[in-house]
């Protein structure tokens, strides 16, 4: 039996290493895909981008017969089908944009066993016609993915799931594994009942995305700071969700008018749009994805490096799928929310919509927890994670705006004393517009019609801004002092708390942020990784992509292009080394990115070679190397002091001159002393940086070739070094 473990055990590693291109597993997954092969039901509940795919695509490969992924988004079967295509899996898809002939054909190759992998919806399993077909054929396992879809208690509920029930009455020898990114218990217990699972091997990962920054930000003109931000992540791919459609609209219209690549998404749009639009995004042709909610489930693009919330979510679990989103690929992304408060009267319509009181309590209890979540000042990802039950055993997460800004506790006392009189001298009968009047003094005909100017609280807190006293509301809010009755026009009510404050019972203090700064996204040469290769590497991908019509990311993540930017891997077997480079990925693209990398390197022979850390998931490329990075940068540095010019620098020390430019260009980021006009003539800098910013990403080559001559490689990235100087400096001080 021991024997068998281990035979099975090294079989599993080598089909991880060979198809898949990985050298260790994921948290969770070696033990679901033991399960599997043992042929025993298994329930994974792990967060999105938790690598469940390979926990039943390694066993589809192993094991005999066909593996059915029931997955409820036919718009991304393709995309899923490519991928597991390009590890060498032989996989399918039978839906309904498939011909009769297609379908036809499929039916014979199932027969026939030439299916590894087959992913359907819900909808074509219910199909008597299908099932029957289905009997015929050896089945190694099913996956159900998204199986939170079968609950009336999950967000996405899909009717056409509950015909999955009788999986396991109707294929007892086939296991069935049950995959959801949904955290709550009540959910989870009842996937496992309606499904019918056999005394299932249960795993509840942690559903902490270490990857993920969460910010929240207060929304002052959602437009301009959504402008602000995409300024700050040129060339990155992200989704920014709106609440409604019209909004949307508005918001792709504005990005267009300022040279943002955005496209709509939305349930108005017509279908064939839809997916013209999702497809575009996913082969990065369109940096911005502005939708709906509709634009949710079954998102498979990894390389998604933001997400954005121009508005308040209903709900936790909706945030929750929405930022999980980004950073699937496992690198760092940033999830922003904009919260106002204008956001809640919006969503408590809809809640009042709802015409069972049972369920319109519970949605209002929800609306209040992701206010919560907004406003109080404690780590977001505590917060976040306690919702689901999970503990976060630190304080400070170091990875959301909380934990990462400068903080300082300041006693808002008088404040809170002055909004909680105003709420008690008008007995407690108003709202928070009417309260923040009072308090600031306005001359409104209502408060002279209701005498609100003769109380003693009245013009108190004129000195201040209505900003200002909406900050305190929202803190009193935050940390339970007021609260909120009445329905549909809500008013404000002291609690216990707020009433011995008010007394001077109690103190209250408030944490003054300073500017965030989102040290976990850091960029460039800051993050670890050649940004010049990974520029060049990523046009590979794109061209080799559009040749064969797939997402880039189908043929290799940016992660491992990160990696391959990291450790420059010459030789087949240096990239077979990288992770996320499997046997059939190598013989279809290796020679492709490795031409380049031995490009680059014999025009920068300067460039050293670092040792894989400890943490690394690439199994290490072992060249010599003659001085750490650093230590050639310095040298670099010490001929600049002495008035050498790039191209005498580059003869002293017999490197090319990209080499260092290279150099040049992390010392400005490093805040060095450069006298950039030594280098590169003010004019040219000047036309080089209009020229960066009126393209709005940091590619060199579009500029380079846009003045024709006029400016070299060198020139544009010391233009790009000087122009971004700012941004980097902070960013790569904390990683030295």
């Amino acid at each position: 039996m021991t024997h068998n473990k281990q035979n099975i055990e090294n079989a599993m590693l080598n089909t991880l290493k060979t198809v898949f291109g990985f050298h260790t597993f994921r948290p969770n997954q070696e033990a679901i895909i033991k399960s599997i092969l043992n042929k025993q039901d298994a329930f994974a509940a792990m967060p999105t981008g938790g690598g469940k795919s390979l926990c039943y695509q390694l066993p589809a490969r192993m094991m005999q017969g066909t593996a059915i992924v029931i997955s409820p988004l036919i718009s991304l079967m393709k995309d899923q089908v490519d991928s597991a295509r390009g590890n060498g899996i032989a996989a399918a898809y039978m839906n309904s944009s498939l011909s009769h002939q297609e379908v036809s054909d499929l039916y014979r190759m199932l027969k026939e066993g030439k299916i590894e992998l087959l992913y359907i919806a819900p909808e074509r399993f219910a199909m008597p016609n299908f099932l029957e077909a289905l009997k015929e054929v050896p089945i190694s396992l099913f996956a159900i993915d998204e199986a939170h879809c079968i609950s009336e208690w999950g967000h996405d509920f899909r009717p056409d799931y509950l015909s999955l029930s009788i999986i396991s009455k109707t294929f007892p020898d086939a296991p069935i594994a049950a995959f959801t990114a949904t955290a709550t218990s009540k959910v989870q217990e009842d996937i496992r009942k309606k499904l019918g699972l056999r005394s299932p091997f249960v795993v509840r990962a942690s559903f902490n995305r270490p990857n993920l920054f969460y910010q929240v930000e207060r929304k002052t003109d959602a437009e301009l700071q959504i402008l602000e931000f995409l300024k700050a992540h040129p060339a990155e791919s992200g989704i920014i969700y709106r609440t409604t459609r019209d909004s949307v609209m508005e918001l792709v219209d504005f990005l267009i008018e300022n040279g943002i690549s955005a496209l709509p998404y939305h349930a108005g749009l017509a279908t064939e749009i839809r997916n013209k639009n999702q497809d575009a995004f996913n082969r990065d042709e369109a940096l911005v994805i502005v939708a709906t909610i509709a634009f949710g489930m079954g998102i498979d693009k990894s390389n998604v490096r933001f997400v954005v919330h121009a508005d308040l979510p209903k709900n936790i679990e909706g945030y929750y799928q929405e930022t999980g989103r980004a950073g699937r690929d496992g690198e760092p992304a940033h999830c922003l929310l904009l919260f106002g408060r204008g956001d809640i009267p919006k969503l408590r319509y809809f809640i009042d919509q709802i015409t069972d009181p049972a369920e319109r309590s519970i949605a209002l209890e929800k609306l209040n927890e992701v206010i919560g979540f907004a406003t109080h000042n404690v780590c977001r990802r505590k917060r976040l994670l306690g919702y689901f039950g999970e503990e976060y055993a630190s304080d400070n997460c170091g990875g959301c705006d909380i934990c990462s800004d400068v903080h300082e506790q300041f006693d808002i006392t008088r404040d809170a004393q002055i909004v909680l009189s105003a709420i008690f001298r008008t007995q407690e009968r108003f709202g928070i517009r009417h309260i923040v009047d009072i308090v600031i003094g306005s001359d409104t005909k209502r408060i002279r019609a209701l005498q609100h100017d003769k109380i003693k609280t009245y013009g108190a807190g004129r000195d201040k801004d209505k900003g200002h006293w909406r900050f305190i509301v929202d803190e009193l809010f935050a940390q339970d002092v007021i609260r909120q009755e009445g329905d549909p026009y809500p008013v404000l009510k002291l609690t216990e708390k707020g009433k011995n404050i008010l007394y001077g019972k109690e103190i209250v203090t408030a944490l003054k942020k300073e500017e965030t700064k989102a040290k976990a996204l850091a960029k460039g040469d800051i993050a670890g990784y050649d940004t010049a290769l990974f520029e060049i590497l990523r046009s590979v991908r794109k061209r080799i992509a559009e040749e064969e019509q797939v997402p880039p990311f189908v043929v290799f993540s940016d992660k491992t292009l990160h990696e391959m930017c990291r450790y420059y891997p010459a030789m087949p077997s240096e990239m077979r080394r990288i992770s996320g480079v499997g046997d059939k990925k190598l013989e279809q693209y290796g020679n492709a990115f490795l031409d380049e990398i031995k490009r680059y390197l014999s025009k920068n022979p300067g460039i050293q070679i670092p040792y894989p850390q400890s943490n690394d998931n690439c199994a290490g490329i072992s060249r010599p190397r003659e001085k750490k990075i650093g230590e050639t940068v310095e040298e670099t540095y010490r001929l600049l002091r002495q008035g050498l010019l790039i191209e005498e620098i580059a003869r002293e020390r017999n490197l090319a001159l990209s080499t260092i430019a290279a150099h040049i260009e992390r010392l400005i980021q490093k805040g060095r002393d450069i006298d950039i006009d030594r280098l590169i003539e003010p004019a040219k800098r000047q036309r080089i940086e209009k020229l960066f910013l009126n393209l709005q990403e940091w590619n060199l080559t579009p500029v380079v070739e846009s003045l024709d001559g006029a400016a070299s490689y060198e020139d544009a990235r010391l233009a790009r070094a000087w122009l971004r100087r700012g941004e980097c400096r902070e960013s790569y001080d904390h990683t030295q």
